[in-house]
């Protein structure tokens, strides 16, 4: 691992450290991450004013009111047949004011991320997110990166786009490996040690998981997500997504980076330096900190997120990952390592079966069996420099297909009983 050139993430790199007001457009505004991070830009007027929304339009009630709280330049939904009700929702809420600009279509995220702002916060859940990624990227603004996918499917691009330091991510694991490689330089970092709580089915073999149901898997122990990150919680694909994603931000190799099960979900992640001394980052399970370190950094934000009562006596634990059980992570260590498009093909084949599984048309563990097989039939990547984006939504396309096919005839071939 060289000192330069600088990594994609880098908490050395501060673009801008002003002190005056930061302007954020926010994508994926109705979403988990977009919801929260508007309270926390409404808690902190002095220090953020968001200038453009965007969502995908099925909360257009919601996406109004977002619009008049911050006085926003720029309303943009991703369904053209939202519009009307986006328009009669924002009538409804400004009255006699004039209403912002409204964007619609499948681009006008991505004419979002090129607004005029300071920082872009990509809270987009899916690979959908990553030609607002580049776009960002492109038009040299921070970019807030909660949308992991776009940085997994697309790593070759956003490498080539990104200026060193120029992604701050938010995903709770990333932002604690940020702010602790902050103590040290790139030559002083042993490994990166990822968290992951086990979710809700921590501690069941492989056959314990055979006929556990979407609702059981939906009920995460400590975080309240969105139902396709939930499902990836439970399997831990989320925690291989993870690893690549830290790959690509810190130019780790894959063999540095580990995994450990935390059931409290307080310690986000850590990292080991050469001397033998490892720094760990934790708070209460809240994504406003997270959030905040995207949107703010290198300035925190005061009382950003809960802090830990130490007169509570607690517990924090620690586990080796169950790779029998949960193969999620070996796998995607082996699509990274790959490259191309192999992580779009996993990431794609994956939300495919979380799909089919949230549907009954899918057992558990069958989310992973299916994304094995498509992964081996993918065979040979399109990599390096020759990666496009055109490659990478081939490759989905493919995946996505293929995934269904598999999915529908693993589900006629389990007896009737299964199936109900």
């Amino acid at each position: 691992m060289s000192d330069s050139p600088a990594p994609l993430a880098d908490p050395h790199i501060a673009f801008d450290v002003s002190e005056g007001r930061r302007d954020i457009a926010v994508l994926g505004s109705t979403g988990s991450i977009g919801t929260q991070a508007i309270d926390l830009v409404l808690r902190n007027p002095d220090r953020f004013r968001v200038t453009a929304l965007s969502a995908a339009g099925g909360r257009v009630g919601l996406l109004a009111e977002q619009a008049r709280q911050l006085r926003v330049r720029t309303v943009a939904v991703a369904r053209e047949d939202t519009v009307p009700a986006l328009r009669e929702a924002l009538a409804a809420e400004y009255g006699s004011e004039p209403l912002p600009e409204i964007l619609a279509g499948p681009d006008a995220a991505t004419d979002v991320a090129t607004s005029e702002c300071h920082t872009v916060l990509n809270g987009i859940t899916g690979s959908i997110g990553l030609a607002p990624t580049l776009a960002a990227l492109e038009a040299g603004r921070t970019l807030a990166l909660a949308n992991k996918e776009s940085l997994i499917v697309g790593g070759p691009l956003v490498k080539a786009l990104a200026k060193p330091g120029q992604i701050i991510p938010v995903d709770s694991e990333h932002a604690a490996l940020f702010q602790a490689l902050a103590a040290g330089t790139r030559a002083d970092v042993r490994k990166l040690v990822v968290t992951a709580s086990g979710g809700p089915f921590r501690g069941r073999t492989r056959a314990e998981l055979a006929h556990v149901t979407p609702d059981a898997a939906l009920a995460h122990p400590t975080w309240a997500m969105g139902p396709v990150i939930t499902i990836n919680s439970a399997t831990l694909v989320n925690k291989g997504l993870e690893v690549i994603e830290a790959h690509l931000l810190y130019d780790i190799p894959f063999d540095r980076i580990e995994v450990v099960v935390h059931p409290q979900s307080y310690v986000h992640s850590m990292v080991e330096f050469t001397d033998g001394s490892t720094l760990a980052q934790a708070t209460p399970p809240d994504m406003s900190g997270p959030i905040a370190v995207g949107i703010g950094w290198p300035v925190r934000v005061p009382d950003a997120a809960p802090a830990f009562d130490w007169s509570t006596a607690s517990t924090w634990e620690f586990f080796p990952l169950d790779n029998e059980a949960f193969p999620s992570v070996g796998l995607a260590r082996h699509v990274g390592s790959l490259g191309g498009t192999a992580p779009a093909v996993f990431n794609a084949a994956n939300e495919e079966c979380v799909e089919a599984f949230l549907a009954g048309r899918l057992p558990f563990n069958g989310i992973m069996d299916t994304v094995t097989e498509v992964v081996a039939e993918h065979g040979q990547p399109t990599r390096g420099t020759s990666l496009t984006v055109a490659d990478v939504l081939e490759a989905e396309t493919w995946a996505r297909a293929r995934a269904r096919e598999m999915a529908e005839k693993f589900g006629e071939a389990q007896p009737a009983e299964a199936r109900a």
